[in-house]
Formats: C-alpha cells, structure tokens, sequence
C-alpha cells in the first residue's frame, strides 16, 4: 500500500518519547493514509495493532538527548499474517508490522524541531529506514522504497510474512551507511506502521521492549 515518504515525514512534529526505552502509553498519534481506511492501535505497555483491510501509522517524535541513538532493540508479535508480497512493488507490498526510524543530519535537526507537515514534504535532508516483519524477502535485504523521492528510504527485511514472536536488535549507524552511504546524523522521529489493504486481508500484532541506545 501507499505508505507515503511524504506522509512519514510528519513524525518529526509529535510528542516526546521517553528517553533510552520508548514508551508506548503516551506520546504516540496515528496518521491516517486515506479518509477510508484506518488500523486499530492501543497504547501501553506495548503497543498493539489490529489492521482489516487498511493501512495508517502511528508515530512519535525522539527527544533531543536520544538524537544521537546508533542502535535499537525490540520484540514483536503477528497472531494473524498477511500473505507473502514483495515490498519493492509500489501497490501490493502489504506487510505485518514494520518500524520507521527517521534521520537528518545533526545541523539540520534544531531547525526541524517545530516544522510541521508541509514544511517536510520533499526535504531532501530527511533519510528514512523501515524494518519490517513481512513480504518475501531475505533477511537483511535492503529495498528502496518505491514511494517519495529516490535515495530518501528504504525498507530492511527482518522476518517474512508469518506468525511467531521475535526479538530484534539493530545497528542503526550500519544500517544507515550501507543503505545511504555515510553518517547517519540525528535520529528525530519512531513511528509504527500495518498495511493489509491491498491484500484485503488482517494482520493482528504488537510491538514492545523498543529501547534505543
């Protein structure tokens, strides 16, 4: 589904996270993709997702004390898969549940601060890597997005559509380098994302432990 670059931008504008673990009970929003459709989150201890048919994300802003985050670490849950897809395919690339890490360089980062959503569209300056938990593809795949402009994001495949729980545990600074080449710069936005729509089908799963260091 058109789970816009454009559309994820906007998690630079959201309420703090807490620092080292991220919290789930407060400080998160959903954005909807389309007046019609819409997944069910509920916040707490973790966060949960029911997705029928539909596709939206749910997102946080990172405080300052924690821009300079090169890792993370999280456990997740699908009960209820998707079909396999591929995820380079621009319409048809429904998966699980993936997680959105948002960068700009250091010296961009206190201007963006209080930007909202039209200020962001198209910033060249913004860089976005997506794990995900779904499609067909190898762990560890790198895949450029088939949505927003080219070289701004990318989706890292972690677990293919199915069910079971799994913990994960990233090297952002890597993962930046090899997707974009350089240095990763200033971590400034989280969000979470399902996407069932294009498949019709329903994806229940749910994410937590998120700590970043």
């Amino acid at each position: 589904m058109r789970i816009l670059l454009s559309t994820v931008l906007a998690l630079s504008t959201a309420a703090a996270a807490t620092a080292g673990p991220v919290s789930f009970s407060s400080g998160w929003q959903e954005q909807r993709l389309s007046l019609f459709s819409s997944n069910d989150y509920s916040f707490g201890q973790n966060l949960n997702m029911v997705s029928d048919g539909s596709v939206s994300i749910a997102w946080t802003r990172v405080p300052q004390g924690d821009w300079g985050a090169n890792g993370a670490s999280w456990s997740w849950t699908v009960s209820e898969s998707v079909p396999a897809t591929s995820l380079a395919q621009k319409g048809g690339d429904d998966r699980n549940i993936s997680l959105y890490f948002v960068f700009v360089p250091e010296a961009v980062a206190p201007s963006l601060q209080g930007a909202n959503i039209r200020s962001l569209l198209g910033n060249s300056d913004v860089r976005i890597i997506q794990y995900a938990f779904g499609g067909n593809h190898a762990r560890g795949q790198v895949i450029p997005s088939p949505y927003g402009p080219s070289g701004q994001g990318v989706t890292i495949a972690l677990r293919q559509a199915g069910t079971g729980s799994f913990n994960e545990n990233v090297d952002l600074a890597a993962d930046y380098a090899r997707a974009f080449g350089g240095q990763k710069g200033a971590l400034v936005g989280l969000a979470v994302s399902g996407d069932s729509d294009d498949t019709n089908s329903v994806i229940r799963a749910a994410l937590g432990n998120l700590t970043l260091r």
